[in-house]
């Protein structure tokens, strides 16, 4: 089984995967004129203020649901194993798909908020990618195939969020409290879930909340505490940048053999953790209060900065400055050591033990705990943003049967089918908390290469309203006006919701439901 998975994903994460990534954030960075740039001020600003109702969240809270899904362990353990599989210079590219990705991000999420649409369940907005898929299009020739399209994104989505991707955070929080406490990895498989059922049961709104007070608090103060031991290394930060420099582009002969790895370990572990194309954020954006999409689009993009350029950049001068890494050879732990930074323990696994190690550079004994708890809180709140993608592409899946009695089962259809998709990610996380690294991280990597396919290829078709709402709102900005959208005068069909939508009256008379 270990083989065939390691096959499946060699064929999703192929050359052709990254370099379409790669190209992807090119182009729309060109399309969008660099609003990755441009828009910084705004994005900020919007970050910060942001409506709220009974259907939907704040954009601060959209955030912070969208970084619930993007910071976890991708940002400590993924970064190790960038490094240790792609060189130093694995961080650069982790940077150049981060800024060409908060393009890609924008393009992804704007057209979540532009198809979102209200659930007849919960009353709370809903959307993704499988609804602008389904939706953008509808009234063109190619509606059938694009509604088939949207419905297998959705399908693999729910396998990916439901099935895939809850092992490697499990596993990597369960790898850190095993080695920092010593505790049973089935104990910490049990504990997660009962944690986490108690979560995902209140629905949007209880999740918003939770990702809006740990998020925030649990990045600052990881990101602090590795700057204090960056600044007490600032002597070996100039080494540092020279040795991502040379070996993301092969200038450094201990690194020159691994050039092609350093852009496939950095895009691969950057999208991995950002997220950027690979259509998780859109569900966060969708489920936000905003007057116009491109409000939302534009705090999304931030949040690719946030998670790369902040927190992974944390973790890498973290491990680079105290010498806590190893490089190897043949993207394997059995392969010859190319570099090593002679902090490292022999024994020491390709993983949380290089931050680990790390941190007690200077704080001898805790940091297999620090970074324990972090993994805890990322992990976890991960887990959670990933149970409502799961539920969110569920619904659509089932379409009117969220509300169709089933006469031989009590319930309905969509409250069944919840509870089974609810019992699918509790065992899940189980099963990655007790699995291997390798086997956890081989099924998440398959989970995100999947659904980055099929929404990178979906975006750069669809691509026009969420430019056109670009424009529209840098039009309205520069009038000083604040942004209303209206899509009707921009010839964008098939937004439902925004048709009907009234920014001086009732914002619940938008009754479109899924």
């Amino acid at each position: 089984m270990s083989e065939f998975l390691d096959n499946v994903n060699g064929y999703v994460w192929s050359s052709a995967l990254v370099y379409l990534c790669l190209a992807a954030g090119v182009y729309f960075s060109i399309r969008t004129r660099f609003l990755q740039v441009r828009q910084v001020p705004e994005m900020i600003r919007l970050m910060l203020k942001g409506e709220k109702s009974p259907s939907g969240v704040s954009s601060f809270q959209a955030l912070t649901m969208s970084l619930a899904g993007r910071v976890g362990t991708g940002n400590i353990a993924g970064v190790a194993t960038a490094i240790a599989f792609g060189g130093p210079g694995a961080l650069f590219w982790m940077w150049a798909v981060a800024f060409l990705g908060a393009s890609t991000s924008f393009i992804e999420c704007t057209l979540g908020q532009i198809y979102k649409t209200r659930d007849r369940l919960t009353g709370e907005y809903r959307g993704g990618p499988a609804y602008y898929l389904s939706r953008a299009l509808a009234h063109t020739r190619g509606a059938g195939f694009f509604k088939v399209y949207g419905m297998v994104f959705a399908a693999v989505t729910v396998l990916a969020c439901g099935l895939l991707l809850p092992s490697v955070q499990s596993n990597s929080m369960a790898v850190a409290m095993n080695s920092a406490w010593g505790f049973s990895t089935w104990w910490v498989g049990v504990g997660t879930v009962i944690v986490l059922a108690f979560v995902i049961i209140g629905g949007v709104k209880r999740i918003a909340a939770f990702a809006s007070i740990v998020v925030p608090f649990m990045a600052v103060v990881y990101i602090a505490l590795a700057l204090v031991i960056v600044a007490v290394n600032a002597s070996e930060i100039p080494e540092v940048l020279r040795m991502i420099f040379a070996s993301a582009f092969g200038l450094d002969s201990a690194f020159g053999a691994i050039i092609g790895s350093a852009v496939m370990w950095g895009v691969k572990r950057g999208i991995y953790s950002n997220e950027a194309g690979q259509g998780t954020g859109p569900h966060a954006a969708a489920a936000a209060e905003v007057s116009h999409p491109a409000k939302q689009g534009l705090v999304q993009a931030f949040a690719v900065y946030v998670d790369t350029l902040f927190i992974c950049s944390a973790t890498g001068f973290l491990i680079l400055s105290t010498g806590a890494y190893r490089v190897f050879e043949g993207e394997s732990e059995t392969g010859a050591v190319l570099a090593d930074g002679g902090l490292l323990p022999s024994d020491a696994a390709v993983g949380p033990a290089f931050a680990q190690v790390g941190f007690d550079s200077l704080w001898s004994g805790a940091g297999a705990s620090f970074i324990a708890i972090s993994l805890a809180f990322f992990c976890f709140t991960t887990l959670v943003a990933y149970y409502y993608m799961a539920e969110t592409n569920l619904r659509f899946i089932l379409g009117k049967a969220n509300s169709i009695p089933v006469p031989v089962v009590r319930g309905t259809v969509g409250s069944n089918a919840t509870m089974l998709l609810q019992a699918l990610i509790l065992v899940s996380v189980v099963i990655g908390a007790t699995s291997t690294a390798t086997e956890a991280w081989t099924l998440g990597d398959i989970g995100v290469g999947l659904m980055a396919w099929l929404n990178i290829i979906g975006i750069i078709i669809l691509q026009r309203p969420a430019l056109a709402a670009l424009w529209d709102y840098e039009k309205q900005q520069k009038a000083g006006l604040d942004p209303v959208f209206d899509p009707f005068p921009l010839g964008i069909t098939g937004a439902a919701f925004w048709e009907s939508y009234d920014p001086t009256g009732d914002k619940k008379r938008a009754s479109t439901t899924v």
